[in-house]
C-alpha cells in the first residue's frame, strides 16, 4: 500500500499548487481567490526513491458557513487515513493565530507532521521560515510551489521520514466513469450514495463542486472510478475564470472516462443545456447512460410528460439504459451499476470479422446505398479499429459520398446485432485507390523521361 500524505492549511496557501507540482498533474483548480478547492483530491507522487499518494484538502478557516463545515469534515477524514501530514504555510503573510490552532489540532491527531514554509521565492528562506519555529511541530522548510525552489529537497526529507515503496505492482486498473450534467441535478449526492460516505461536498448552492473529484467505487463486483464533476452552464452565464476552469475539467473527465453518467433533474424537465450536455457526450464518442434524478415526490401526470419529452428530444442517442432514482433516498441507485457495467461492455466489446461483414452485407441487401453521380457506391468489407469508442472501418469505394444519415443506418445496423448498450458505433471510412491513376502517373513519368532522353 502507498503512504498517504494530506496537505493541510488555510485558504490560498498554495497547497493546490504544491499538488499539481507533487503528481506532475493540473488535477488541481488552482485560482488566486482563497476557498477555491473543497472536496478531497487525490494524486500519485512518484518522483525519486519517494511513492506516495498526495491529498490536497480544503482550506481551513474559523469561518462557520455550511459550506466551510462540510469542508472541515472532509479534512478529519484525511486526519484518520493519513500516514502523515504536511502543514503548508505562507511565508509571505507570516504565522498568523489561525495556523496556532491549526497546529494543536494536527498534534492531537498523532501523525508525523511536516511544516512547509511556502512562497519564499524573491525572499531569505532562513529568516522568512524561522518564524514558523512556534508552531511546535519541528523544523520548518522553506519552499516555493510556483517556481518549484526547495521542492525536491523537501521531497528527500519526506522519503526519509517514509517507508519505501518500490514499485505499483498489484494495482488494479479501475475503468472511469465520469458523472455529468447541469448545477445542482444531484451529482455529488448520487456519488456519495453509491460509495455509501459523505466523500464529497453536498450543498443546495449551485455549483458546491469545483473540481474534478475522483472517488474509488469498491462495494460492487467490479471495482470503479467514479469522477465527480462541476455542473456545466450555458456558456453565456460562465463569466468567473475559475468556473472556465471547472468547465474545461468536466470536458476532460469525459475524454478520461469509458462511461459517462448523464444526470438530470427531474423536477427541473429537460432544459436545453441538458441536450447541450448529451451532444457533447455524443461527440466524445463515450458509452452514456442517462440518470433522471429527485424522482421522488413528482405527480404521475409530471413523470409521464417528462418520459414523453426525454423520449422525444433525446432521441439522437443511442438505444441506452435511462433510470429514474432518488439519490437523496436511495431508490434505484444499485441499478446505475448495473446499466454502467452494461455500458462499459460494449464499449470495450470485441467483433469478429466475420460477424461484422455478415451484418454489413445484409444492412447494404435491406437498404443499397444511394447512387452517387449515377455511379454504384460498394462497401466491400468491415473490420474492427478501435474500441471505446468501437470502432469500424469500412473498406470500399466512393465512401466519403455516402450521406449522413446511411452512415448512421450502418451504424445503427452494428449496434442492434451487438446488442451495444448506451454506445454508438464510430466508422472509418477508407477508399479503396483507383490502380490505373497510378498507372498513368508511372506512364507520365516515363513519357518525360524518354523526352528529355532524346534532347540530350
Amino acid at each position: 500500500m502507498l503512504p498517504v500524505i494530506a496537505l493541510i492549511g488555510r485558504p490560498n496557501v498554495g497547497k493546490s499548487t504544491l499538488f499539481n507540482r507533487l503528481t506532475r498533474s493540473r488535477k488541481a483548480l488552482v485560482d488566486d481567490q482563497p476557498g477555491v478547492t473543497r472536496d478531497r483530491i487525490y494524486g500519485r507522487c512518484f518522483q525519486g526513491d519517494l511513492r506516495c499518494l498526495v491529498v490536497d484538502t480544503g482550506g481551513l478557516t474559523t469561518e462557520g458557513s455550511a459550506i466551510q463545515i462540510a469542508v472541515q469534515e472532509q479534512v478529519e477524514k484525511v486526519l484518520d487515513e493519513a500516514d502523515a501530514l504536511v502543514l503548508l504555510t505562507d511565508g509571505r503573510a507570516g504565522a498568523v493565530p489561525e495556523e496556532f490552532d491549526i497546529a494543536e489540532r494536527l498534534r492531537q491527531s498523532g501523525q508525523k507532521v511536516f511544516v512547509v514554509v511556502n512562497k519564499v521565492e524573491g525572499l531569505d528562506p532562513d529568516i522568512i521560515s524561522a518564524e514558523f519555529n512556534e508552531l511546535g511541530l519541528g523544523i520548518p522548510r522553506a519552499i516555493s510551489a510556483k517556481t518549484g525552489f526547495g521542492v525536491s529537497e523537501f521531497l528527500l526529507w519526506l522519503g526519509s521520514e517514509l517507508p519505501y515503496v518500490e514499485d505499483e505492482l498489484g494495482r488494479t486498473s479501475r475503468p472511469r466513469v465520469a458523472l455529468i450534467g447541469r448545477p445542482n441535478v444531484g451529482k455529488s449526492t448520487l456519488t456519495n450514495a453509491l460509495v455509501s460516505e459523505k466523500r464529497v461536498i453536498v450543498a443546495d448552492e449551485p455549483g458546491t463542486t469545483r473540481d474534478s473529484i475522483e472517488v474509488a467505487l469498491d462495494r460492487f463486483e467490479q471495482p470503479l472510478m467514479l469522477i465527480d464533476t462541476a455542473g456545466v452552464r450555458r456558456r453565456a452565464r460562465v463569466t468567473q475564470t475559475l468556473e472556465k476552469f471547472s468547465v474545461v475539467k468536466t470536458l476532460q473527465a469525459i475524454e478520461d472516462s469509458q462511461v459517462v453518467v448523464h444526470v438530470l433533474d427531474g423536477r427541473q424537465g429537460v432544459l436545453e443545456q441538458d441536450l447541450t450536455i448529451a451532444g457533447l457526450i455524443q461527440e466524445s464518442g463515450r458509452s452514456v447512460v442517462l440518470v433522471v434524478n429527485k424522482w421522488d415526490g413528482m405527480e404521475r401526470r409530471d413523470k409521464n410528460y417528462f418520459r414523453r419529452t426525454l423520449d422525444r428530444r433525446f432521441s439522437f442517442l443511442p438505444d441506452h439504459h435511462t433510470l429514474y432514482i432518488s439519490a437523496l433516498y436511495g431508490s434505484g441507485v444499485a441499478d446505475v451499476i448495473k446499466s454502467v457495467m452494461l455500458a462499459l461492455h460494449s464499449s470495450w466489446i470485441e467483433m469478429p470479422t466475420s460477424r461484422l461483414n455478415t451484418v454489413l452485407r445484409e444492412a447494404v441487401e435491406k437498404h443499397a446505398p444511394p447512387l452517387r453521380q449515377g455511379r454504384v457506391v460498394k462497401i466491400k468489407f468491415a473490420h474492427q479499429g478501435g474500441k471505446n469508442p468501437p470502432t469500424v472501418v469500412l473498406h470500399g469505394n466512393m465512401l466519403k459520398q455516402l450521406p449522413a444519415n446511411y452512415l448512421r443506418y450502418i451504424a445503427s445496423a452494428f449496434g442492434k446485432a451487438f446488442r451495444l448498450v448506451g454506445t454508438r458505433v464510430r466508422l472509418e471510412l477508407r477508399t479503396s485507390k483507383n490502380p490505373y491513376s497510378a498507372g498513368r502517373r508511372i506512364t507520365q513519368r516515363q513519357k518525360t523521361s524518354r523526352i528529355r532522353g532524346h534532347a540530350r
